[in-house]
C-alpha cells in the first residue's frame, strides 16, 4: 500500500519500521473494508483521497454493506441446510428452492423481460444502477429490504394506515435510486408484486399474504 501511496507511515525509523497513527491505522481499516467489497486499489484511492470522503459516514456504509453480505451468506447457509434434510429424507425441497438463492440467470430472465415490457427506461435504469459501486449497491440493496421489513411490521395496522403509507413513502423515494418512478409506474409495481408468481414467491417468504399487502398499500 505505501509503494502505491494508498497508505502512508507517518514515519520510518532508521531501521526501517513504519511507525502508523491512529489516523491512518482507520485508513487502513477503511482500505480492508472496501477490498471485502471487491474494489480495486484504484477505486479505493479514489473513494479515501475524495476531499468529500467522510470517514463516519462511510463505516455507517460498510455496516450496511456487511449487513447486506451477511444476510445474503445467512441464506445460502439455510439453502445447505435445506438440501441436506432434503437428501435425508427429512424434507422436501422443489426444484426452484435448491437454486433461488443463486440470482444471476434470474436477474438476467427478469431485465430481459422488462426490456421487453419498458424499453429504454429499461437501459437507463441499468446504466444508472451500473453507475454505483459495490458498496452503494450492497446499501441500496439493504435499505430496500428494510423498507419491505418496515411495511410487514405495520401489517396489522392496514395498508391505508399512516404507518405503512409512511414506509410506502419511503419506498417511493427508494426507487429512484434506479429512476424516477411514475405515479403510474408504481402502482404497476404494486399490481405485478401481486400478480407476478415469482415476485409473489419471494415476497410470500417474509408472509403469505405480504404480496397482496402490498399492492393495496402502492396502489
Amino acid at each position: 500500500y505505501d509503494q502505491i501511496g494508498l497508505l502512508r507511515p507517518q514515519t520510518v525509523a532508521p531501521n526501517g519500521y513504519r511507525r502508523y497513527g491512529q489516523a491512518d491505522l482507520l485508513r487502513l481499516q477503511h482500505i480492508l473494508f472496501y477490498r471485502e467489497l471487491d474494489l480495486s486499489l484504484k477505486q479505493i484511492a479514489r473513494l479515501l483521497d475524495d476531499p468529500g470522503f467522510e470517514a463516519l459516514t462511510a463505516l455507517r456504509e460498510h455496516r450496511l454493506a456487511l449487513l447486506a453480505r451477511m444476510q445474503h451468506l445467512q441464506r445460502l447457509v439455510d439453502t445447505v441446510d435445506d438440501t441436506i434434510l432434503m437428501m435425508k429424507g427429512k424434507r422436501p425441497m422443489d426444484e426452484e428452492r435448491l437454486f433461488d438463492v443463486f440470482s444471476e440467470e434470474q436477474q438476467k430472465e427478469y431485465e430481459e423481460e422488462a426490456y421487453q415490457r419498458w424499453g429504454e427506461q429499461v437501459r437507463i435504469s441499468n446504466q444508472k444502477w451500473n453507475s454505483y459501486t459495490p458498496e452503494q449497491k450492497a446499501a441500496i440493496g439493504a435499505e430496500g429490504e428494510a423498507n419491505y421489513r418496515e411495511m410487514l411490521a405495520h401489517m396489522q395496522d392496514g395498508p391505508a394506515s399512516p404507518a405503512v403509507q409512511a414506509a410506502v413513502a419511503k419506498w417511493h423515494q427508494h426507487m429512484r435510486y434506479f429512476y424516477e418512478p411514475s405515479v403510474e409506474r408504481l402502482e404497476g409495481l404494486g399490481h405485478m408484486y401481486n400478480q407476478d408468481p415469482r415476485f409473489q414467491a419471494t415476497f410470500r417468504k417474509l408472509h403469505p399474504d405480504f404480496p397482496a399487502f402490498l399492492e393495496q398499500a402502492i396502489t
